[in-house]
């Protein structure tokens, strides 16, 4: 698929219909950041301080999809209690480009938020911790970064999925799911729903349907998630793993199972879907999966629903600890603690859907950290065409 360019006054329209009294600070259109391509970049808030939000890399990323996931960031932080705001960034490209081009790309994009210096670039779908190195070789700042040069590579260790985990442990304890023989869906079997399947599995927990971008798979008896993973990782689709059967993408939000994570793309939960789906419980993988209608219809029918910026938040909490030092000790027991903490306190509220909860929180930690925030300067910058420095000042390198 070509990468559709940002059209003219999707960012006017994502400013209006997003503008609220906590963000968005700034949308800044970045082009060209080279072979034509631009990039959106949206710091929705950051009165707690500097801003971590990942660097988002596909060909048909939206300007309103950044600004959406910009303030699931701000929430984000703000429940997990750390010193940081929200933002977020696309670049519309397809990520599987050589990889000479793309740190062209990546790096250009680095040179052009440069000086932007209350946003902290993280990886995101499309996105590794090679790219976060790219970025902080050129402007000094970035999360997410390889081991070998001080970094909490929250992609292998999988922080994410850990915290996807510490979820339902939290859940088993308030007597809301029983770990063991649970049966687990995971749509997006990627960075964040394979690890989510691994430490669910250390649990006692059965993953029963997997998917990715080509097709999913299914087994009553249960999957083998360790062999699913090397196969995945290998760069085989899952509807060609050899264990179990092979269905259409789509077809697994009807598996029936015990507890759904979507781990792949925006709104793949909706009004047209949402009836089709067989869980008690949904954890949110993945960032803004669901629209609010399909998770309204979910708390109807007595389904948990919990939150993206809850459920995945262990991947900002792990950036976190490393932008301040820490070892990946010190992120993984923030993430049980911090979720675990979060998930009792929105459980003393069952009659309401838990992101209404959720939201409130987050609302008023933002809003008092506001208060505080009498230096800094005004929100509302938008610009149109902020343009990146040239492209390729050296040949990219290969270490």
């Amino acid at each position: 698929m070509s990468p559709e360019p940002v059209p003219a006054g999707a960012m006017e329209a994502a400013w209006r219909s997003a503008s609220d009294d906590l963000g968005p600070a700034r949308i800044d259109l970045l082009r060209p950041l080279g072979a034509g391509v631009e990039a959106v970049l949206v710091v929705d808030n950051v009165a707690s301080g500097p801003a971590i939000g990942g660097v988002r890399m596909a060909t048909d990323v939206t300007v309103m999809e950044v600004t959406e996931l910009a303030r699931a960031m701000t929430f984000k932080s703000a429940m997990a209690g750390i010193p940081h705001g929200g933002a977020k960034a696309g670049i519309v490209a397809d990520p599987r480009m050589p990889l000479t081009e793309k740190e062209q790309v990546i790096r250009s994009f680095a040179r052009a938020v440069g000086e932007l210096v209350d946003f902290i670039p993280g990886p995101d779908m499309g996105t590794d911790e090679t790219c976060m190195a790219w970025i902080r070789d050129e402007i000094g700042r970035s999360v997410g970064l390889p081991a070998v040069l001080g970094g909490i590579p929250l992609d292998d260790l999988g922080a994410t999925g850990f915290g996807l985990a510490a979820c339902a442990e939290t859940l088993e304890q308030a007597d809301r799911l029983e770990l063991r023989g649970t049966r687990v869906a995971v749509q997006g079997f990627g960075a964040v729903g394979r690890h989510a399947a691994r430490f669910l599995g250390e649990r006692g927990a059965v993953l029963v349907a997997a998917s990715d971008s080509r097709g999913a798979i299914a087994s009553p008896e249960g999957l083998d998630v360790e062999s699913l993973s090397e196969w995945k990782t290998a760069g085989h689709p899952v509807n060609e793993y050899r264990a179990g059967h092979a269905m259409e993408r789509d077809e697994l939000v009807s598996v029936d199972c015990d507890v759904l994570i979507p781990a792949a793309r925006p709104n793949v939960l909706n009004t047209e879907n949402v009836g089709a789906v067989r869980a008690t419980v949904v954890l949110e993988g993945a960032n803004i999966p669901a629209t609010r209608e399909a998770e309204l219809a979910l708390h109807e029918r007595g389904v948990l629903v919990v939150p993206d910026f809850v459920a995945n938040s262990g991947g900002v909490i792990c950036a976190a600890v490393e932008y301040r030092g820490g070892s990946r000790v010190d992120a993984f027991a923030s993430i049980a603690e911090t979720i675990r903490e979060n998930m009792l306190e929105l459980l003393r509220h069952p009659d309401r859907p838990l992101r209404d909860t959720a939201e409130a929180i987050a609302r008023r930690r933002v809003e008092e950290a506001v208060g505080y925030g009498v230096d800094r300067p005004p929100p509302a910058i938008l610009t149109s065409a902020a343009t990146a420095p040239p492209v390729a000042r050296r040949s990219p390198r290969t270490a």
